[in-house]
């Protein structure tokens, strides 16, 4: 059958997704960090500047995991630089601070969501910033699943979680189902006419390994829509777990299945409180579970102003007032010593290194340790402990 006319291609919707996801991110002229890119990077070599591609394996291993799954192509999985498992984020960069972390879909995967999202911003520099592609659960597989809420993200927090918890692989196991996105999109869709992706005997087995044996069990640990995302990032920067302030979304398209948010650290939590705020407001909550949904939600586009809702005081990449004033914590392998050495009016103060980096260094952009004799740049290293 030939081709429809000017029915866009993959490569042609893949690029206008970027477009949109990378908006404004000067790529060219900065470092970043994309994890999880596998065969579809948002940010490609190509495209200039520096890119940090992190997994939690290595390229061979991913192959390896992949190579009987039909939608990708495991030639195209990309060379990983940097494996994120036991470590630190942090740690498996080397240290580095960089301008934007990208992610898609995998924020719903982390079992520990509060310590990944530290992790992500020990990692910025001042102005950096963090872009996240997520899925909306109302239009996948996550449909008759409920929103992901503060408990369950603080008790993974609290018992530091490498593995998904019972809890979410039951969730997971019990409501997962065979949705056609187009068909969640025109009608609410009834819990008896959809296969089901697993059976409850199944659900009761793997919960089971993951509390006995500690196995691994890749799930959504966490479900989301555009509101609730908001509602859950807006409760952990008031309990001050975190310090990302929402600076853009892009809310789910028609016959898509999801959104994105920018999102910048900041120092002012009432100009933090109201982003989400202001995400929440703006983000569309009709649904085909809503009667007369299809009103509601052109009603929501009609009062809604084209940008409403997407100025922002700070451009990305640019400095601001309202940017951080202190880093998450020290980098790794950070040396009192060393760093004395490079900044001589920091010892001639006598003040403490360490807090000296903290509270001053790490804005001020100074050196951590004198630079070596050698001027070649030391490539990114690979950790070798997987989770």
């Amino acid at each position: 059958m030939a081709k429809e006319d000017n029915a866009p291609s993959i490569d042609e919707i893949r690029d206008k997704r970027r477009c949109r996801l990378l908006k404004g991110l000067n790529v060219k002229d900065s470092v970043g960090v994309e994890i999880g890119p596998l065969c579809w990077p948002l940010v490609r070599r190509s495209d200039g500047g520096e890119i940090i591609y992190v997994d939690h394996t290595d390229t061979p291993h991913l192959r390896e995991k992949y190579k009987d799954d039909p939608h990708l192509n495991v030639n195209e999985i990309v060379d990983v630089d940097a494996v994120w498992g036991r470590n630190t984020l942090h740690e498996a960069i080397k240290g580095r601070y960089v301008d934007y972390v990208v992610a898609s879909h995998v924020v719903e995967h982390v079992p520990d969501l509060v310590t990944w999202l530290r992790e992500l911003a020990t990692v910025l520099k001042r102005t950096g910033e963090v872009r996240l592609a997520v899925p909306d659960r109302r239009y996948t597989f996550d449909y008759f699943r409920r929103e992901s809420r503060l408990p369950e993200v603080l008790a993974s927090y609290i018992s530091r979680a490498r593995v998904p918890q019972p809890y979410s692989l039951l969730d997971h196991c019990l409501s997962a189902a065979d949705i056609s996105t187009l068909e969640a999109w025109q009608k609410q869709i009834d819990p008896r006419s959809v296969k089901r992706l697993h059976t409850w005997q199944g659900a009761l087995h793997i919960a089971r390994d993951a509390f006995e044996n500690g196995t691994y069990h890749d799930v959504h640990c966490w479900v989301f829509t555009p509101r609730s995302f908001a509602k859950l990032f807006a409760e952990l920067c008031e309990m001050e777990l975190i310090d990302f302030a929402c600076e853009d979304f892009n809310d789910t398209l028609h016959n898509d299945i999801e959104f994105s948010v920018v999102m910048r650290r900041s120092r002012d939590r009432g100009y933090i409180a109201d982003s989400w705020r202001r995400m929440e407001r703006m983000a569309n909550d009709a649904t085909p579970a809503v009667p007369f949904w299809r009103t509601h939600r052109k009603l929501k586009e009609l009062c809604t102003e084209p940008g409403a809702g997407k100025s922002t005081p700070r451009v990305s990449g640019q400095p601001s007032e309202l940017d951080p004033d202190v880093a998450v914590e020290l980098p790794p392998s950070f040396n009192e010593q060393e760093y004395l050495a490079v900044n001589p009016d920091v010892a001639a103060a006598g003040v403490n290194a360490g807090q000296h980096y903290l509270q001053h260094g790490w804005r001020e952009g100074r050196a951590l340790r004198p630079a070596p004799a050698a001027t070649q740049a030391a490539p990114v290293a690979v950790a070798v402990e997987t989770r």
